[in-house]
């Protein structure tokens, strides 16, 4: 890795330095990471997983998200939202996932919430985009160091106390800046990344909820 953060990946190109050439990794900072997302069961999905993962790494709920979504019928929140004691202990016995008793249940009650949230919106897609920040929160330049700045910001914070004042649960202000930086919120590819510039583009043609 070059000291601005950047690893040159065998086809020559330069990326991000946090997945480490691994071939799974690297597909998703290539192909996911900072992509912009408005499919509700995709942003269900990664606010949850965000949440097992705290105090574990994105890597390992990574190669555990086909279980978790065979575990969790898809992430497909109406269905979540009526899982029962007989699911939660189902899924404490489930090797494939995390067996954290507590996530578990927090993931059904947020599905319940999430199923307000959407009453409430008409999405989560119009929720979540509405609160993305604007050019003024930004960092003017974005390297390694600045990105190692960022666990959490105002934004996040902010968002975070609002789904805790709606019942949410493990979606501190790092869980919920992990989601924007996932779900293309944010865009935070360092400059000199390959995806960087693809990401902007997307970001430019996406269209808001």
């Amino acid at each position: 890795m070059s000291d601005n953060g950047l690893i040159k990946g065998e086809d020559g190109k330069l990326r991000c330095f946090w997945h480490d050439n691994k071939a799974d990794y690297l597909h998703y900072h290539d192909h996911e990471w900072g992509r912009p997302v408005k499919d509700d069961i995709r942003l269900f999905e990664k606010i949850c997983l965000e949440g097992f993962q705290s105090g574990l790494s994105w890597l390992t709920i990574l190669r555990k998200r086909e279980n978790f979504r065979a575990a969790f019928a898809g992430f497909d929140f109406e269905k979540v939202a009526a899982f029962d004691e007989d699911d939660v202990e189902r899924l404490v016995k489930d090797a494939g996932i995390i067996r954290h008793r507590g996530k578990i249940t927090s993931t059904i009650n947020n599905a319940a919430r999430a199923l307000e949230m959407r009453d409430e919106f008409g999405s989560l897609a119009r929720y979540f985009w509405s609160k993305e920040p604007g050019p003024a929160d930004r960092p003017k330049r974005l390297d390694k160091t600045t990105l190692m700045t960022l666990g959490k910001t105002d934004i996040s914070t902010a968002i975070s106390k609002d789904l805790k004042k709606r019942g949410w649960s493990f979606v501190g202000p790092t869980t919920v800046y992990a989601f924007m930086q996932a779900m293309g919120l944010v865009n935070d590819h360092i400059e000199g990344c390959h995806v960087r510039e693809e990401v902007e583009a997307e970001r430019r043609a996406f269209e808001r909820p």
